[in-house]
């Protein structure tokens, strides 16, 4: 894990800008949720690893896929092998941006709503997302949430005949990333 992480940050690092127009943080929460006929299929990480630059508004995160934990041992593991491949596609990743960064006054507590746009890939396929998030500023900590829904067919995830009509082919997916007080150069 380590090994993708540590050049994940690097990457997330280079973005070039100085440590005060940046934020970060290693462990971000993502959770996505499916209601179904058959069974609702959950399963949550803490460990996305993002990086937000407070000048631009881009704003990137990524995340394994076999960290996401599910309550049931025998879902995650079809999770894993049969639908996102996680062996073969070990990570998803958004790279997009704030498009309306200059509404955040980030020496400021206080919610701030904005909109995000960028590319998210999963299951190696990528596909232009735009939401609605909320920027919030805490005792000069910022935090970031949002929620969008995806397609399983836009990531060329599938879902075997047998259980096709007991699976819901769209997910909701939520992402809390509370950013890490960087140190001042």
């Amino acid at each position: 894990m380590k090994l993708i992480v540590f050049p994940v940050l690097l990457t997330l690092c280079c973005i070039g800008t100085s440590a005060q127009d940046r934020l970060l943080t290693r462990n971000g929460s993502i959770s996505f949720y499916s209601k179904a006929p058959l069974e609702d299929i959950e399963a949550s990480t803490q460990t996305a690893v993002s990086a937000l630059d407070k000048k631009t508004g881009q704003l990137e995160f990524s995340v394994l896929i076999k960290s996401f934990a599910f309550e049931k041992a025998l879902m995650q593991e079809h999770f894993n092998e049969n639908y996102l491949e996680s062996d073969k596609f070990p990570k998803s990743v958004f790279k997009g941006r704030i498009e309306d960064v200059s509404k955040v006054n980030f020496g400021e507590d206080g919610k701030y709503n904005v909109v995000v746009t960028g590319d998210l890939t999963i299951h190696g396929e990528s596909q232009r997302v735009t939401t609605h998030a909320i920027i919030t500023i805490q005792k000069g900590i910022a935090s970031a949430n949002a929620e969008f829904n995806i397609n399983l067919t836009d990531y060329k995830i599938t879902i075997p005949s047998l259980v096709q009509d007991k699976v819901s082919k769209t997910v909701r997916i939520a992402v809390n990333l509370k950013y890490e007080p960087q140190a001042q150069p």
